[in-house]
């Protein structure tokens, strides 16, 4: 099944992100492993995990592809090469979530979050505001439109609580504000 939303958009830089030699990856709420799916094209061993139970029954019905129904903060999942996380990130505890990811990769391993976050000032509204067309252009260009059953929540950290967190939690972290309404986090682990 193939489908377009504002978060596949930012699967490109996801998979540019995969460092050379990864053998392990797996993405944190991989919903009905689209991205799983395009990671196996390039990574040999991929797992997602997600909490809901619906979107890992599609998951699993899409692919071979090792996927677990669970809570990120406390499965069993081992360490990685690569991490990623495309919009799922704001449904967890932020903080406990990005720390986690980071210590479960492996040493020159590589993170790759991307996600939402409020508005809170008028630099964040203007900028809302001055993309919103681009935004409903696209959308409506690209015809998007996800899997039916895909949890939603609203965002409660701030772009700048995101990032000040992400720098603390992350030394070196790359921040950047996307168009489409999404942050994203690049981070590579010290070897």
């Amino acid at each position: 099944m193939s489908y377009w939303t504002t978060n596949v958009a930012r699967h490109p830089g996801i998979l540019r992100a995969v460092p050379r030699g990864c053998s392990t990856a797996l993405d944190v709420g991989c919903g009905d492993g689209l991205l799983v799916r395009k990671l196996a094209l390039v990574v040999p061993e991929v797992s997602g995990i997600d909490k809901s139970a619906e979107m890992v029954t599609q998951a699993r019905s899409r692919s071979g592809d090792t996927f677990v129904e669970g809570d990120f903060l406390s499965a069993d999942l081992g360490t990685y090469d690569f991490i990623c996380s495309a919009a799922a990130i704001h449904h967890l505890d932020f903080e406990a979530a990005l720390t986690r990811m980071r210590d479960m990769l492996r040493p020159g391993g590589a993170l790759v979050v991307v996600g939402l976050a409020r508005d809170a000032s008028a630099t964040d509204w203007a900028a809302t505001i001055a993309a919103a067309p681009i935004v409903r252009t696209v959308k409506t260009v690209r015809r998007a439109h996800g899997p039916a059953g895909m949890p939603t929540v609203q965002p409660r950290m701030s772009y700048r609580e995101v990032r000040t967190a992400a720098r603390r939690l992350l030394p070196g972290v790359r921040y950047r504000r996307h168009v489409l309404r999404r942050y994203s986090l690049t981070w590579q682990k010290p070897s």
